[in-house]
C-alpha cells in the first residue's frame, strides 16, 4: 500500500494543475478524478501499479473507478494535511476556487443538498459525543426517513414504572434514538402541532466532540442543524416558535442556515444568555461569557404590529371601565420635534398640575390639537392614576374591543412575546448561567452527574412567553431533560428526543423526580406538587445495533466477530467495493499483526470502515417491516406501534 501511495504520489506531481504553492492539492486531484479529466486520466495509465488499482477490464475496455480513488486520496495517509473540496469546510469561493484564488466570493456549502444522520456514541465517562457522519445524497436515501418501529415501551407515573396500555394524543413522550429519525417519525401524528421547539444542540466546539473529521466539521455540522431544521419546521404549528441555542463558534453560520430554512422574514431576535463570570484562557481574546438565543416563528403574521404585540398583553379590567379591558402602549413615537412640530409641548396632568416635558428626540404621540380629547376620553394614563400601575411617564391605554376590531381574526393568535426579550434580559443577563443549571442538578441527584445543563428559569422564561397551558413542547437534543421537567411543572405537554445512554439515569430519573414532586428549579416559583406521567420509548435498532458494538470494540479480534455477524444479518451497503473489502478483510484477519509490524488500518480506521459500510438506510426498523419475523418484534410492540401511530384522541 506504501509504495502505491508513494507512487500515485510522484505520478501526480508532474500535472502541475495539481501543484500549488509547491504541494499538491487534494481538492483539485479530486475534482478533475470526478469530472474523468482526459489529461489525468493519461497520466494515471502510464503507471502500471496505478493502472491495475483503479481501472478495470471490462470487455476490453479499461473503465477508471473514480469512487476508489477518491476515497484512495481522501485516506488520510495520503497527503494528510490536505482535504478535499468534498469533505472539508465551508469557506468563501467564487466559480470554485477560495478567497485567495478570486475577488468575488460566495459561501460554498458542500454538503447542503445531503442528510447526516449523525449518530452519537458514548465516548467515556466525560460524557463526550461522538458523531459518524455518514453524508448521503438525496438519490441515495429510500428507507432512510421512514416511519420506524418502537420498543420497550414503559409509562411512569406517581406509582412508578407500568407496562403501557394505550398511547393517546395528549401523552407526554420521550424517544430514546437517533433524533433526525426519530423526528420523521413522530412527522405523521404531529406535524403541525407542535408550539414551541427549544433546542441546545452541539456547539461544535472542541470540547463537544462534533469532530468526526476537523477538516470539514463547519459544513457536516451546519448539514446536521439543517436537516433537523428543516423536520421542525414542518413540525411546528403555523404559529409556532423555535428556539435555538448556540455558542460564538458557529452562530453565524447557523444564523444563515436557519434563514433559509424558516424564511428571513420569520426572524424575531437574537438574544445574548449570559453562561459565566469567568476570563479568557487566551490573552489576546475576550472573554466569552455569553451564549446566544436565535429565535424564529413557521410564519409571521401578514399585520407586523400585531407580530410584535399580540401575545401576552397585559390587559387590566377596572370598575371605572366595566364594558372593556385595557393595556397601556407608550405615548411618544420614534418622530422627532423637528419632523412633528405639533407634538412639542409639555403634558400636563390635570389630576395634580404635574408637568412632564416632551422628549425632543421622540416627541409625543399626540398632537396640541388632540390631547384634551384624549384626556377627557381618559385614554391617557399619569403617574399615580392606578395603584398596581408603576409608570414614570403618561401612557395611553388602549381598549381590547379596539384591537380586536383592528386586527380581526388574527387579534386572538399567539405568537411570541416582546415581554420576553423586553423583560426576561435582566435574568438572561444574571440568573441563568450554566452554574445555576449545574447546581439544580446537584440539588437533584446529589452530586454533578451532567455537564452544563441549561436551567429551569431559562426554560420557564420561553415557555411562559411562548405558550399557553396544554400546548406541546419539543426538545429533540434533551440531554438532562431540562425542557422536559419545566414543561411538565407548567402545564405543557413534552415531546423529548436523545439519543444518549444518560437518557436512561439522567433524563428519566429526573423526570421521575419531577413526578413525584421535587421541589428544586422553579417549583416553589409554580407551586409544583408533582404527578402526571410520561411514555418511554425506543427505536428499534437494526444497523445500529451493530454501531453500538463497533465503537465499543477494544480490538481487532473483536471487530472480526462483529464483521462476521454482520455479513450474516446485517445490511451491508451495496456501494461497498472490492478493495475496500480485501483491505478490511486482511487487517482483522490478522488480528493487525504483519511480518513487517505495520498494519494497513489502524483500529480506528478499522472500525471507520465497518460503519462505512452498513447501509444507513436500515439503522432502525422500519415501521413498514413491523411483520417481518427477522426481527423478532412482540405482539404487544405490534399493538402499540399501531396504536402510536394512529393515536387514539
Amino acid at each position: 500500500m506504501q509504495n502505491l501511495l508513494d507512487e500515485l504520489k510522484k505520478t501526480l506531481e508532474t500535472d502541475e494543475r495539481l501543484v500549488i504553492d509547491g504541494n499538491l492539492n487534494k481538492n483539485k486531484v479530486v475534482e478533475l478524478a470526478l469530472a474523468l479529466d482526459e489529461d489525468l486520466l493519461r497520466l494515471l495509465l502510464r503507471s502500471e501499479p496505478i493502472k491495475n488499482h483503479f481501472f478495470r477490464d471490462i470487455n476490453g475496455t479499461l473503465v477508471f473507478d473514480k469512487i476508489e480513488f477518491q476515497r484512495f486520496v481522501s485516506n488520510k495517509q495520503f497527503l494528510p494535511d490536505s482535504y478535499t473540496s468534498f469533505k472539508n469546510k465551508i469557506g468563501l469561493t467564487a466559480n470554485g476556487e477560495y478567497l485567495t484564488e478570486s475577488k468575488e466570493v460566495v459561501l460554498a456549502w458542500p454538503y447542503k443538498d445531503c442528510v447526516l444522520e449523525g449518530g452519537q456514541t458514548k465516548e467515556d465517562q466525560k460524557r463526550s459525543e461522538i458523531f459518524w457522519n455518514t453524508t448521503l445524497a438525496s438519490d441515495e436515501i429510500d428507507r432512510l426517513l421512514d416511519p420506524k418501529v418502537l420498543t420497550n415501551f414503559k409509562k411512569y407515573d406517581k406509582d412508578g414504572e407500568h407496562r403501557v396500555d394505550t398511547i393517546t394524543s395528549k401523552d407526554n413522550l420521550i424517544i430514546k434514538g437517533n433524533n433526525l429519525l426519530a423526528l420523521h417519525s413522530l412527522k405523521k401524528k404531529y406535524a403541525g402541532k407542535v408550539k414551541l421547539i427549544y433546542i441546545d444542540p452541539p456547539y461544535n466546539t472542541e470540547t463537544d466532540s462534533f469532530k468526526y473529521n476537523d477538516y470539514f466539521n463547519h459544513s457536516t455540522w451546519l448539514t446536521f442543524l439543517k436537516n433537523r431544521l428543516e423536520i421542525a419546521y414542518e413540525l411546528l404549528e403555523k404559529n409556532g416558535v423555535i428556539f435555538i441555542h448556540i455558542g460564538d463558534s458557529e452562530m453565524h453560520y447557523l444564523k444563515l442556515c436557519a434563514d433559509q430554512v424558516f424564511k428571513r422574514e420569520n426572524f424575531i431576535a437574537t438574544i445574548p444568555r449570559k453562561t459565566r463570570s469567568g476570563k479568557t484562557d487566551v490573552p489576546w481574546k475576550l472573554s466569552q461569557d455569553f451564549d446566544w438565543i436565535l429565535i424564529y416563528t413557521k410564519s409571521a403574521p401578514r399585520n407586523n404590529a400585531l407580530f410584535k404585540r399580540s401575545v401576552n398583553r397585559r390587559y387590566y379590567k377596572t370598575e371605572d371601565f366595566p364594558n372593556d379591558e385595557w393595556r397601556l402602549t407608550d405615548l411618544t413615537t420614534q418622530r422627532t420635534i423637528l419632523e412633528r412640530p405639533n407634538s412639542n409641548f409639555t403634558l400636563i396632568d390635570p389630576k395634580n398640575g404635574n408637568g412632564y416635558p416632551v422628549n425632543p428626540n421622540r416627541c409625543w404621540g399626540v398632537t396640541k390639537d388632540s390631547v384634551q380629547t384624549y384626556i377627557k376620553k381618559r385614554k391617557i394614563v399619569f403617574p399615580g392614576d392606578y395603584d398596581f400601575l408603576k409608570i414614570k411617564q403618561p401612557a395611553m391605554r388602549v381598549f381590547k374591543s379596539e384591537e380586536k376590531d383592528k386586527y380581526g381574526d388574527d387579534f386572538d393568535k399567539t405568537y411570541v412575546s416582546t415581554d420576553f426579550l423586553n423583560h426576561a434580559m435582566n435574568d438572561l443577563l444574571k440568573k441563568t448561567t450554566n452554574k445555576k443549571g449545574t447546581d439544580e442538578i446537584v440539588e437533584i441527584f446529589g452530586e454533578k452527574i451532567f455537564p452544563y445543563p441549561k436551567n429551569e428559569l431559562l426554560l420557564k422564561h420561553i415557555i411562559d412567553y411562548s405558550t399557553s397551558e396544554g400546548d406541546i413542547v419539543m426538545d429533540f437534543f434533551l440531554g438532562s431533560g431540562t425542557t422536559a421537567a419545566v414543561s411538565h411543572k407548567m402545564n405543557r405537554q413534552f415531546i423529548g428526543c436523545e439519543q444518549m445512554d444518560y437518557i436512561n439515569n439522567v433524563t428519566i430519573e429526573r423526570l421521575k423526580k419531577v413526578i413525584d414532586g421535587e421541589q428544586g428549579g422553579i417549583s416553589k416559583d409554580v407551586d409544583w406538587q408533582g404527578g402526571g406521567s410520561f411514555i418511554y420509548a425506543e427505536l428499534k435498532k437494526a444497523n445500529a445495533y451493530f454501531i453500538d458494538q463497533i465503537e465499543e470494540a477494544k480490538d481487532t479480534e473483536t471487530l472480526w466477530k462483529i464483521w462476521e455477524e454482520m455479513q450474516r444479518t446485517g445490511f451491508i451497503s451495496y456501494r461497498l467495493n472490492r478493495n475496500s473489502m480485501e483491505l478490511l478483510n486482511s487487517t482483522i484477519k490478522s488480528n493487525g499483526k504483519y511480518e513487517d509490524g505495520q498494519s494497513p488500518l489502524s483500529l480506528e480506521e478499522v472500525k471507520q470502515l465497518l460503519i462505512e459500510i452498513l447501509d444507513k438506510n436500515q439503522l432502525y426498523v422500519n415501521y413498514s417491516e413491523i411483520e417481518d419475523e427477522t426481527y423478532q418484534i412482540s405482539d404487544e410492540d405490534k399493538r402499540l406501534n399501531r396504536n402510536f401511530y394512529r393515536l387514539s384522541k
